[in-house]
């Protein structure tokens, strides 16, 4: 059973076409049994409602079995089309139609393609404007009744944009799920949280480290911090100035904290040129 297109009767035409027209335009369709050109056209306008997934709805109207809707609509000879928009009849033909004569006629009610809310938010995020993406993305992962749930990726996309306007227990909560394709990418975002929450003080550090420049431990610790901040160049700078130092502190610590950093920086996409700088950098360093 489609959503996009349905039988309809008189019993429920009022709220199943005259209501819904007010909202997405209603192509009705006169057919019969007995009718060998409706068996052609039919089929053609449910694969363009399926296809248009909501652009229009198809209502299926038997002209025998409800002669009522036929007299109303002045159905003279079948198949019918007729589209509705805003409850008024705005046009109409009769006879079999190919696909591309069909789809010409819908394409001139039909509603304008949905945007992809992933693509917009994403070009907001690029730049910088994270409020302007949750915008995009919060009502696209809200629930509704009779659609199915949003996938992984655009609510992690959203739970991404929260922590970086620092609405942490909002991620938290949508990051709560359980993720099986974007398993990864969850697991990496909780770990920006986590950081998040102990991105606390860096002064203290900073005299360690002025009083000891290769107190590693200190600046490993400067460097989740910074990454917690948001400042992720900094955060990446700290912990290969410890690669430098002494590449063997801690069993190779540094490395370790550098490729953490990859995951949690690089999440999403939004770094990869930073990213892609401090792994050149690292590899320089090793090699």
């Amino acid at each position: 059973m489609s959503p996009f297109h349905f039988d309809i009767t008189l019993q429920d035409f009022e709220s199943r076409v005259l209501q819904a027209s007010l909202d997405t335009p209603v192509l009705l369709d006169f057919w019969a049994e007995w009718c060998a050109p409706c068996k052609v056209l039919k089929p053609i306008l449910e694969k363009l409602a399926d296809e248009y997934q909501g652009r229009f709805l198809l209502a299926k109207i038997d002209a025998d079995a409800n002669p009522e809707l036929s007299q109303y609509f002045g159905v003279r000879s079948i198949p019918t089309v007729i589209m509705l928009v805003g409850g008024q009849q705005r046009d109409g033909f009769t006879g079999a139609r190919s696909e591309a004569e069909a789809r010409a006629f819908i394409d001139r009610f039909a509603l304008p393609p949905a945007l992809d809310p992933r693509a917009e938010a994403a070009k907001l995020a690029q730049a910088g404007d994270w409020e302007g993406a949750l915008e995009i993305l919060l009502p696209a992962i809200a629930p509704r009744s009779g659609t199915p749930p949003p996938d992984e990726a655009l609510k992690l996309d959203a739970a991404h944009a929260l922590i970086e306007r620092g609405r942490l227990e909002e991620a938290e909560a949508l990051l709560a799920s359980d993720y099986v394709i974007e398993a990864g990418r969850a697991h990496t975002l909780r770990a920006r949280i986590t950081l998040a929450r102990n991105a606390g003080d860096d002064e203290p550090l900073l005299a360690r480290l002025t009083a000891n420049p290769d107190d590693h431990a200190a600046r490993l610790m400067l460097a989740k911090i910074r990454a917690g901040q948001g400042r992720g160049e900094n955060a990446l700078e700290a912990a290969l100035e410890v690669v430098r130092r002494d590449r063997h502190f801690d069993d190779g610590a540094g490395r370790r904290t550098l490729l953490e950093l990859f995951e949690v920086i690089g999440v999403s996409g939004q770094n990869d040129d930073l990213v892609r700088k401090y792994r050149r950098a690292l590899s320089a360093l090793l090699n």
